[in-house]
């Protein structure tokens, strides 16, 4: 399914509208079983309004990290759970500074192939953690799934996910 934001789409509405779209292109394939329950994510990082999804090529990845270079952006992650009878979703939206990056640093994060396949052109769990000058969210959403709101969002689902602490700290 192209991912393709809309003329005058907010970023925050068009990485929702990808959630959702992609949450339920699962249900589709698995409507058969009428108990399914499918998660569908986005992450996308946004400079002011402009969307840096995933790079093409390396000139693409240089021109993102250069722009991203000393300044701060969002990423924003939505997460749709949905089934036969109900939906749900959750965005989270996280504040990163990546520190000024040289063409020698930037050249070398790109011949590492890590920012290819990752908005923005970078993987703040890889080699680019080094760039993280400051993180205001949830370092779990920037990598691509907020886990405390994904959590949250699965135990509100109708009992989804049901965890029970015993007296010795396990889970049942």
């Amino acid at each position: 399914m192209p991912e393709i934001r809309q003329s005058g789409e907010p970023p925050e509405d068009y990485v929702n509208r990808v959630a959702r779209e992609k949450a339920g292109a699962g249900l589709l394939k698995v409507m058969a079983s009428p108990a399914a329950v499918v998660l569908g994510a986005d992450t996308e990082v946004v400079l002011g309004d402009e969307v840096f999804g995933k790079p093409e090529d390396a000139n693409a990845a240089a021109r993102m990290l250069r722009k991203l270079s000393g300044r701060s952006h969002r990423v924003i992650t939505a997460v749709w759970l949905v089934s036969a009878a109900r939906e749900a979703h959750v965005v989270q939206t996280s504040e990163v500074t990546i520190a000024t990056l040289d063409e020698e640093q930037i050249a070398a994060y790109i011949v590492s192939g890590e920012c290819f396949g990752k908005a923005g052109a970078y993987a703040i769990q890889g080699r680019a953690a080094v760039f993280i000058e400051h993180l205001s969210g949830s370092h779990s959403g920037v990598m691509g799934l907020p886990l405390f709101e994904t959590w949250r969002l699965l135990t509100g689902f109708g009992g989804l996910l049901e965890s029970r602490a015993s007296g010795d700290g396990r889970q049942n």
